[in-house]
């Protein structure tokens, strides 16, 4: 008898996180053990309920998808993490993979080629939808490094160059070095556009 796969789901719309939890019930070889509704409390939920597999939304509140994968990777390294998005943002699926995710995967392909993805996983392949892939590949590499992306991230609240100095323990002439490159690097006007730009390529 083929023993169970137990599933963490973390999603935090409710309608969305309860929908997939039904249609993954439908399957023989797959139980829903946990669920999430935000990014931090993703890993005691791992630790707690003996998880095979965590099915991330990436926007969640709390922390990323993305950021949770990196510690159930670090923490629990046998658990397979099976990254979601709505977003075709291809940055996106280089941090996923960084992170150390074993799937990449848009959250509304159909409940089978998710439970699908989930066996492959488990049997130690890696799945990724072949459109986010091919989007990766055409926009090339993240041209911020982390810093600059901590700065912006920071920045997206419209905070001025001193609360970003004060909130990131840097100088304000630092700040604003950091920001000037990343608007550089983005053909950006300002740094709210330069947010924009890099939040739609999944940069941020």
């Amino acid at each position: 008898m083929t023993s169970t796969i137990k599933v963490l789901l973390a999603e935090d719309q409710s309608m969305v996180r309860e929908a997939l939890a039904a249609l993954l019930g439908l399957e023989d070889d797959i139980e829903v053990v946990a669920q999430a509704a935000r990014g931090d409390e993703v890993l005691d939920a791992v630790g707690a309920h003996g998880v095979d597999v965590a099915l991330l939304d990436i926007e969640m509140p709390g922390c990323t998808g993305i950021e949770a994968a990196a510690r159930v990777r670090r923490a629990y390294p046998g658990v397979k993490l099976v990254v979601l998005t709505t977003f075709g943002r291809p940055g996106y699926l280089r941090s996923a993979m960084e992170a150390g995710a074993d799937a990449f995967l848009v959250k509304d392909a159909p409940a089978a080629q998710l439970a699908e993805a989930i066996r492959k996983v488990l049997a130690g392949e890696r799945v990724i939808d072949p459109i986010l892939a091919a989007a990766a590949l055409a926009e090339g590499a993240n041209p911020l490094t982390e810093r600059e992306r901590e700065v912006l991230r920071a920045a997206a609240d419209g905070s001025t160059n001193a609360e970003l100095a004060q909130a990131l323990h840097l100088s304000p002439g630092t700040v604003r070095n950091y920001l000037s490159t990343a608007i550089q690097k983005l053909a950006a006007r300002n740094r709210a556009e330069a947010v924009l730009i890099a939040r739609e390529k999944g940069w941020l």
